[in-house]
């Protein structure tokens, strides 16, 4: 049985993402051979079901606590698609990059060793949980060039600024909740000019696994705004280790590298870590001296932008099974989604006019590679 947990009126995210959640999790049911129960409340569908019935969760963000997942009937990446963290801030980009002193405040469970290990498969950066270690930080970074702050737990691009001057961080640490700060963290790292932002993963259902890289595209929202448009992906069977062993250009390598560092860092430093779904963001570009530079910006262990493409190539794989590889790719189009032009054979998860995004159409497509 397949339960998107998390939908319902105790749930707050925007109209298009729950409609693209259950689109999904059916997609996943159907994949796994499971029925669809939708997001129908997790105890009542073990109730009616009975102890003998395997429940699999698509849950919209990552699953914090091990003891929480626990009491969800998770014990392995076989029970959801998404991912399970000891801590709330694992959960985010704050753990890419270390605190700016060994005597900077930070939660309870950080690992002052996993970003040391990382090395030079992250940009120049800082996480503050504490306003002034927030501003050492930002003087520090300013001297490298722009720097780029960061909400972590803004999505698609959302909740960043870019500042030139220590007293440009002064409005973005008043407009943020101490609590916040003091439990999720700030970001503060190098700016990059002329970019390009790789995305690299795996994911596992059943018995089916894929790993992927490709690009991700920015397109303006109803406000004008730059956000995530979208992803284009070459996926394959396998795992991260199996992306390197085909020909590759060597940002993509350096990208698979990379997210691989950082995929077995988590695993070591931070114990109790599930994940079905990994998805890692990668950028490249140019530092204000010019000089090329790539860094890991964070991670995904939980349904994302990328995922329709993810499952369109697992269910390309599974009615193929000669199938080696396919290009797969998301597709976020704002606007009048009368006037938005939906290729033949795509998969639409979302075509409607949101409460808070406004009119939108999010679709997938799969051909071979």
């Amino acid at each position: 049985m397949v339960v998107a947990q998390g939908l319902g009126a105790r749930d707050p995210r925007n109209d298009h993402e729950a409609a693209t959640l259950l689109a999904l999790s059916k997609r996943l049911a159907a994949l796994l051979g499971y029925d669809h129960a939708g997001s129908a409340e997790l105890d009542a569908v073990r109730a009616s079901a009975g102890p003998d019935v395997s429940v699999y969760l698509v849950p919209p963000d990552t699953i914090v606590g091990l003891d929480a997942a626990a009491a969800l009937g998770i014990r392995s990446e076989d029970d959801l698609f998404g991912g399970v963290v000891p801590y709330p801030f694992v959960a985010t980009k704050s753990i890419t990059h270390p605190v700016v002193s060994p005597q900077a405040r930070v939660p309870s469970g950080w690992s002052r060793q996993f970003a040391h290990r990382l090395g030079d498969a992250v940009l120049a950066g800082f996480t503050a949980f504490d306003r002034d270690d927030a501003l050492d930080a930002a003087g520090r970074l300013i001297a490298l060039g722009p720097v780029r702050v960061k909400r972590v737990r803004a999505t698609g691009g959302h909740g960043q600024a870019v500042i030139h001057a220590l007293t440009e961080l002064e409005p973005v640490l008043q407009d943020l909740q101490e609590e916040e700060l003091q439990t999720w963290g700030l970001v503060l790292e190098q700016s990059l000019e002329d970019v390009t932002t790789y995305s690299v993963g795996t994911a596992k259902v059943g018995d089916l696994r894929i790993a992927y890289y490709g690009t991700q595209r920015l397109t303006p929202d109803n406000r004008g705004e730059a956000v995530y448009g979208g992803s284009d992906l070459v996926v394959a069977r396998g795992q991260l280790a199996d992306l390197l062993s085909v020909d590759v250009p060597q940002a993509v390598r350096l990208a698979i590298e990379g997210s691989r560092a950082y995929d077995q860092g988590v695993a070591r430093c931070y114990p109790g870590f599930i994940a079905s779904r990994r998805n890692y963001d990668i950028v490249f570009g140019r530092d204000r001296a010019g000089r090329e530079r790539y860094g890991v910006l964070e991670q995904s262990w939980r349904i994302g932008g990328a995922s329709g493409a993810e499952i369109a190539a697992m269910e390309a794989f599974a009615q193929e099974p000669s199938l080696a590889s396919v290009r797969a790719c998301t597709v976020e189009v704002f606007g009048d989604p009368a006037a938005t032009r939906v290729p033949e054979g795509a998969t639409v998860h979302f075509r409607g006019t949101d409460a808070h995004a406004g009119p939108l159409t999010k679709y997938s497509t799969v051909q071979r590679a």
